[in-house]
C-alpha cells in the first residue's frame, strides 16, 4: 500500500497536519488499515526531502508543523492515480508457496494442510461479512475496502479447491513416460524461473 501517495493525495485538498492525515487516511479507508501517527511524520520528512511537500511552520506558531503539496508532488500524484500497480510477475504469496512445497515433502497429508487453510479462510470470510453487514451499509469507503478482501479470500478459496483436486487426481495419474518438459515450456512462455 502506498501510504506515500495517499499522503500526497489527502494533501492536494490543501495544508495539513501529521494528526490530521492519519485521521484522513483511516476514515477514507474504512478504518480498515491503521496507521500511527508516526508513521506518518516518517513519510511526511521523507516527502519533504524529495521536494514533493513542503512544511509551513513558519505559517502559524505552535507544536503541530502543517505541510503542503508542491508542483512535483502534485505531478507525482497525478502520474500514480494513472499507473497500473505491477501485475505482471505473481506476488510471493506464502500460503501458495506452502502448499507447493507440502506436496513434494514426505509424509505430508497435503489435503489436511489445504483444508486446514481453507476452514481458517472461510472463517476470515465470515467475520468481514458481518462487518459489512452491520458496519458497512452507510460508510462508503468501508463497503469497497470489505468487498475487495471478500473478493481476495474468495478467490484464496477457490484457489484452494483447484489445488487440493488437482493435487488428488495427480495422485491417481500413473507417472510419466520421460523427463517433464516444464522448464522448456516455461522459456517458451517467457515465465521466469
Amino acid at each position: 500500500m502506498s501510504i506515500r501517495h495517499a499522503l500526497l493525495a489527502l494533501l492536494s485538498e490543501g495544508p495539513k497536519y501529521g494528526l490530521q492525515l492519519r485521521e484522513e487516511f483511516e476514515a477514507r479507508t474504512g478504518e480498515v488499515w491503521p496507521l500511527n501517527v508516526g508513521q506518518v511524520y516518517q513519510t511526511l520528512q521523507r516527502l519533504e526531502r524529495d521536494g514533493l511537500v513542503q512544511s509551513d511552520d513558519d505559517a502559524e506558531p505552535g507544536p503541530q508543523k502543517g505541510f503542503r503539496i508542491t508542483d512535483g508532488g502534485a505531478a507525482e500524484l497525478a502520474g500514480w492515480l494513472r499507473t497500473p500497480p505491477d501485475l505482471g510477475a505473481p506476488p510471493r504469496d506464502e500460503l501458495v508457496i506452502k502448499v507447493l512445497i507440502a506436496v513434494r515433502l514426505p509424509g505430508v497429508d497435503v489435503h489436511e494442510v489445504i483444508q486446514a487453510h481453507r476452514r481458517h479462510v472461510v472463517e476470515l470470510m465470515q467475520q468481514w461479512t458481518r462487518l459489512k453487514e452491520e458496519d458497512a451499509e452507510h460508510d462508503l469507503p468501508l463497503a469497497l475496502a470489505v468487498d475487495a478482501e471478500l473478493f481476495r479470500l474468495d478467490s484464496v478459496v477457490r484457489w484452494l479447491d483447484t489445488a487440493d483436486g488437482r493435487i488428488k487426481r495427480a495422485a491417481l495419474a500413473p507417472p510419466p513416460p520421460s523427463a517433464p518438459a516444464a522448464p522448456q515450456l516455461r522459456r517458451r512462455a517467457g515465465v521466469r524461473r
